[in-house]
């Protein structure tokens, strides 16, 4: 997967991860793809609420080891 932008959120706590992908899914054009590395536990479920609630698309969630990956394309 091509990913446009990532970004390192390891070591913060909601809601900083999301703040910071709202941040960086403005510097992105529509179709972009955006990855979120993060360490919160809550982020998991965060991530979905965040995509229903703004339209952008999930495509992709994994966790490797104690991190927690997401993927979402900008509307």
């Amino acid at each position: 997967m091509q990913v446009d932008k990532e970004i390192d959120t390891r070591g913060l706590n909601c809601p900083l991860p999301i703040l910071r992908a709202k941040k960086a899914l403005t510097e992105l054009a529509s179709g972009q793809l955006l990855k979120v590395v993060s360490t919160d536990t809550g982020s998991i479920r965060d991530f979905q609420a965040f995509a229903k609630q703004t339209g952008n698309e999930l495509v992709e969630q994994q966790t490797v080891g104690d991190e927690f990956i997401h993927v979402l394309k900008r509307r």
